[in-house]
């Protein structure tokens, strides 16, 4: 069985204006939806970490691998853990 992908969410939801992408993971309204989605494969959700992580460089691919790996590993991103901690 092949092994869950987890949502590349770390809780900074905002859309830009310009490119339609998230400010936290960078991905579309519509790749949000597909990953809610229970009928979207890992394949896709594989290929589709890729293609936000393209689309990201400098300090926001480094925010958000350090807090998508503390997701991964935890279960909560950074963002989330600090807002429970205050």
């Amino acid at each position: 069985m092949a092994k869950k992908i987890i949502s590349p969410c770390i809780s900074i939801c905002k859309t830009d204006p310009v490119t339609g992408y998230c400010y936290g993971c960078a991905r579309t309204d519509g790749e949000k939806k597909l990953w809610k989605d229970e009928k979207t494969n890992e394949n896709w959700k594989l290929e589709n970490l890729k293609k936000i992580k393209s689309r990201m460089q400098g300090w926001q691919l480094n925010t958000f691998e350090e807090s998508y790996n503390h997701k991964l590993k935890q279960g909560i991103s950074l963002y989330k853990k600090k807002l429970l901690e205050e």
